[in-house]
């Protein structure tokens, strides 16, 4: 007796520190609104933080020239020349980019496993927890659906940080650089000049990129999972698992990144070329250490914002779902 009760115990400490199925599907939606609107928050605030490595890496990425360069030589050189504000060119697109495409992710993401979670319990199978394979799959459906709503918003985000470099490069001493342009004017002007279709730029590597994704969230659901075997899983948990999860993603998928940032800024008097098109060129003209520009401040970036993105959005959402208890409560 004593026995069957230290196990229900241990299944009812197990079954809090998970995320439970709402029984409804007007709960479900609301869960997957929450996780939504948590991964969103998180994503704001984690991009926020680490802009200036982004500014860095997607320079050296689309810049062959200063690929070499060290990434503090970098950092004084767009500050030498453009001030502090050198470093969050572009910042307002990316922020406005993360929050939607984490919102878009996240919220396809909870309904794959909500899916995946009823199914299992339809099938007896004695847990619910999403087997590999299923988090490759709600993955590969969240981040493909991820790709084709945001990227236009990417492609607009990579043209103003890298906006206008050579011509900057030139200008006399004492010279006042041309005024950044808007995120609005960026897009009116891309559509003006290259047509809407550009804002698709990149979408092909960008699919293939959503192998980064499946790779971590599958690396840090099944490392949770290990975790919450034995203990609740905390804020800080979450942040060391998602850096884990994200250092190996992108480690995986670099080179990738650097093919859809030099197809995102490739101009109207540029070549129009295609994801392998691209590839070759890149191994033509800089050999394989061209895929591998800004490799530094790109996985230091992606770490360090995955880190705070996982613990922003697990104290979002904590919050979330107390608050939604103390407003039922209320009622």
């Amino acid at each position: 007796m004593a026995q069957a009760s230290k196990t229900e115990t241990a299944q009812e400490r197990l079954a809090e520190s998970t995320q439970s199925v709402p029984t409804s599907s007007a709960a479900q939606q609301s869960d997957n609104v929450a996780h939504a609107l948590a991964g969103a928050g998180g994503g704001l605030l984690s991009m926020a933080l680490t802009y200036p490595l982004i500014t860095l890496s997607t320079r050296a990425q689309i810049e062959s020239k200063r690929a070499q360069s060290s990434t503090l030589n970098a950092a004084r050189r767009i500050i030498k020349r453009e001030g502090l504000a050198g470093l969050y060119a572009g910042l307002e697109s990316a922020l406005f980019g993360i929050s939607v495409t984490n919102f878009v992710y996240y919220y396809w993401y909870e309904w794959t496993r909500a899916f995946f979670e009823k199914a299992a319990l339809k099938a007896g199978r004695s847990s619910k927890k999403l087997t590999t394979i299923e988090s490759i799959l709600a993955g590969a459906l969240a981040g493909s659906a991820t790709v084709l709503t945001t990227n236009p918003i990417w492609v607009i985000n990579t043209r103003m940080t890298a906006r206008k470099s050579e011509s900057q490069d030139a200008v006399l001493p004492g010279a006042k650089p041309a005024k950044a342009p808007t995120t609005i004017g960026t897009l009116i002007s891309l559509i003006r000049d290259e047509g809407p279709a550009r804002l698709f730029a990149g979408v092909m590597p960008a699919l293939v990129l959503v192998i980064n994704p499946i790779l971590q969230y599958t690396v840090f659901e099944q490392l949770k999972n290990m975790l919450e075997k034995r203990r609740r899983v905390t804020p800080g948990d979450a942040f060391f698992l998602g850096a884990l999860g994200k250092l190996l993603a992108t480690s995986i998928t670099y080179p990738y990144i650097t093919v859809k940032s030099r197809m995102h800024v490739a101009g109207k008097d540029g070549p129009k070329e295609d994801m392998f098109t691209t590839f070759r060129r890149i191994i033509r003209e800089e050999g394989y250490s061209g895929f591998y520009g800004g490799i530094g401040p790109k996985v230091t970036q992606s770490v360090i914002t995955a880190a705070f993105l996982f613990a922003f959005k697990d104290a979002i959402y904590a919050w979330t779902v107390q608050t939604r208890k103390k407003v039922a409560l209320r009622k």
